[in-house]
């Protein structure tokens, strides 16, 4: 199966998630950001979640895949000012997703459509489902 990769996600979070209850997770990271661009929220969308960074994703390496449940994507915009002058505008673009566990797997191929695109993965599927 094709999904969608989200890399560089706590240890702690990936925890939660095999509890089994749905998580509401915000990025800030650019490549998780353009991964779930894409991504359209319902019970035949999965992701891929692993704590590796996206500089050491290879074959074999371990996640888990989860199943969006809500997808939003915001621009925050932030001016400082000092003194009545004009000091700093900056712009912080971040993604919610809520996610809900499905199975753990395995990495069988990578896919990088370069800095700014998309990470994608194949994944070998579970012959062990999470039931909720």
């Amino acid at each position: 199966m094709k999904c969608a990769a989200l890399t560089g996600i706590s240890p702690e979070v990936i925890k939660d998630l095999r509890a089994g209850k749905p998580r509401t997770i915000e990025l800030q990271s650019t490549h998780n950001i353009m991964s779930i661009a894409g991504v359209k929220p319902g019970p035949d969308s999965h992701i891929f979640m692993t704590s590796v960074d996206i500089e050491d994703l290879d074959p074999g390496d371990h996640g888990i895949c989860v199943i969006v449940l809500a997808t939003s994507v915001s621009m925050k915009r932030m001016v400082e000012f000092a003194h009545g002058a004009y000091y700093e505008e900056r712009e912080r673009m971040s993604a919610r997703i809520q996610v809900k566990y499905c199975a753990s797997s395995v990495i069988r191929e990578v896919y990088r459509e370069g800095v700014f695109g998309p990470t994608s993965v194949e994944v070998l599927k579970s012959s062990c489902y999470h039931a909720g």
